[in-house]
Parts: structure tokens; sequence; C-alpha cells
């Protein structure tokens, strides 16, 4: 299957550069996987499509405010750092421009000296290996000086960071936001628990990889970047018993979709664990354990777009994309959302 399969005409104008007022207000586009048939609704409608027994699998990720803008020491030269991944205390996978000024030994400084980073290693993909000096907590550091890592689509300055993390975000360590979830709101959270629908969470770490393109011409060639999950018992048991009682599990964004379908046994059931997963999910996959989905409307020729044409076929996907341009939905990470069943 080729790349090329999943392309279609987005105008520029329809990726969202910034949130709408309420998270919920956003347009629903409500898709049939096997008819193709098309609802159009608006996001808090959600809850109709719910049914008492259902579960929603939110990931409960928190964005990382991982991008630092620096000086180097010496000569001054200006620098910015983007945390990808913790790989020990206070050592972390980080991407940083411009790279020549970035050598094994060179020394960096941020703010007014509270944070300080020396290189200590080049990888292999160009990233670099960096140590942060700082007094205090990290993170309370990173909070201070950091700035919302937003993708590369998203221009315009974003004036709420919370607007970039979903209500019951709580586990630090994405480079990007879930974005699926940023559409609940805490009231509409309330109603959902009131209808009898259980909420269950997982976690996965998002990294920019996901923003990565394919650049295989034949899709499965791509090499998919590998995200840190973890699901516990609790919550383990909560989608057991939804699968058990013959109800719907729902997978809030790709991001839980693909950590459940990572964890999920061939008989569709789940235990507490954790690790990295790689998974790429493309049309011919077989779902182990999600029933329905809950998404953005994403960019063509991603990963995203090949998942959700995975869950439904690709010929009804493109075609509910072509109409959500005709109809001027948003797109990405701000946009507007789907709900595939």
């Amino acid at each position: 299957m080729k790349v090329k399969d999943f392309s279609f005409h987005l105008p520029e104008e329809l990726i969202a550069q910034h949130p709408l007022e309420k998270r919920d207000e956003s347009r629903l586009m409500v898709l049939d996987k096997n008819t193709g048939h098309i609802d159009h609704r608006v996001f808090k409608d959600i809850i109709d499509y719910l049914e008492e027994g259902d579960c929603l699998v939110l990931n409960d990720t928190r964005v990382m405010p991982a991008r630092l803008y620096g000086a180097k020491e010496g000569s001054g030269g200006k620098m910015e750092f983007l945390l990808l991944r913790r790989l020990e205390k206070d050592v972390w996978e980080t991407l940083v421009k411009p790279g020549k000024r970035a050598k094994v030994g060179a020394t960096f400084t941020f703010g007014n000296g509270e944070l300080k980073a020396e290189v200590i290693e080049v990888l292999d993909n160009g990233n670099r290996k960096v140590k942060f000096f700082y007094e205090g907590v990290f993170e309370a550091v990173l909070d201070s000086l950091g700035e919302m890592p937003l993708p590369p689509y998203i221009t315009e300055k974003l004036e709420d960071k919370e607007r970039y993390q979903t209500v019951y975000s709580k586990e630090v360590g994405s480079a990007a936001a879930p974005t699926a979830g940023l559409h609940f709101t805490e009231e509409l959270l309330n109603k959902i628990k009131a209808k009898g629908v259980n909420i269950a969470f997982v976690t996965l770490h998002v990294g920019l990889g996901t923003f990565r393109p394919v650049k295989a011409e034949n899709i499965e060639e791509h090499e998919m970047h590998a995200e840190y999950y973890y699901l516990n018992g609790e919550n383990a048991d909560i989608i057991n018993k939804t699968k058990e009682s013959g109800k719907r599990v729902i997978a809030v964004g790709t991001t839980s979709n693909r950590t459940l379908e990572s964890i999920a046994d061939d008989n569709g059931r789940v235990k507490e664990q954790s690790g990295y997963t790689s998974i790429f999910i493309y049309p011919g996959y077989k779902f182990k354990i999600v029933d329905a989905l809950i998404t953005n409307f994403h960019l063509p020729e991603s990963t995203l777009i090949m998942l959700i044409s995975a869950f439904s076929n690709r010929e009804i996907i493109m075609n509910a994309y072509n109409i959500a341009v005709e109809n001027k939905y948003r797109f990405f990470s701000f946009g507007d959302a789907m709900f595939i069943h």
C-alpha cells in the first residue's frame, strides 16, 4: 500500500491555529465505520452515542513545557532545546538547534542561569544526550522556563498553556498532547459518568515522532518511533469487565488506541504492564480490543490517517475526509473531532 493512497487536498486555512473558547463546542463528525453514513453534530453530543456500560479509555499523559531557549556559554549563541525523552534522572534525549554548536562537552544556560546543560553524547539519530544542572525540582524549573512544544503546523502563539492539556492530564512526560481528549470538559465527563459509562485511564507519553512524515513510498517499510506506556491493574479490570459484559471499549485518541492494541492479548484482554510500543496500525490490521474511536482530523499521508483507515476502510475514511474539507471542519491538534463506531 502506497503513502499516496492516503493523500487528499487540505487547504492550509483548515489547520486550526488556536483552540475554540469552549472545548466541547467543536464540531463532531459521527461516522459509521461499516456503511460510511455521516452525521454532523457538536462534540458535547458525544454523550448521545455512548451507552451505559461502555468504557471510555483516556490517555492521562501531561505535556511537558519541553521547548527551552538558551545560549551557548562562551559565545552567547542562541540555542533551542526540545526535550524528547528522559533517559536517567537529569539526562535527556534532546533535539538541539543549531546542532553544529552542540558538540560533546558544550555547555548552555537558560533563563538567568537557573538551568544549565552539557552535551554528553551525540546519538546515532543526531539527537543529543544532555545532562541538566539546577537547584530544586526539575519539573518546577522547566515549568517556569519552558514553552509548550506546539506542532510545526501551528504557527500562532498559545496564550493559555492549559489549553494544550486535557482536563484529566496527570502523568508528565509527553512532547505532544493526546489531542482527541482536548474536547472533554469536567462537566461533560461528569455527565458521561452519570449515564453509567465507565472511565479508564492509560498513559502513553506522546513523542514528536507522531509528527514525523512517512518517507517510505510503501507504508509497510515505515519504522514507527517508540513511546512509553503504562496501564495499572485497576484500569485493566475496568476494561476487561467492559469486554466481558459485551459492551464497547472506546478509545479516546490514536494514542489510547495504540496503547490498548499493544497491551491486549489475542482474546482482547489486558493486564497491568508498562513498556515501549512502536506498533504501526494500517489497513489490514485486525483490532483486538477497540470497538469505537474518538479522534481528531489528521494530516494527509500521516500514520494517524492510516490508523483510522484500518479501523474502518480507506475508501470510507478518504470520503469522510473529503466531506470534512467541503464542510470546512477544522483539522489537527486544535481542530474538530470524529467519532468512528
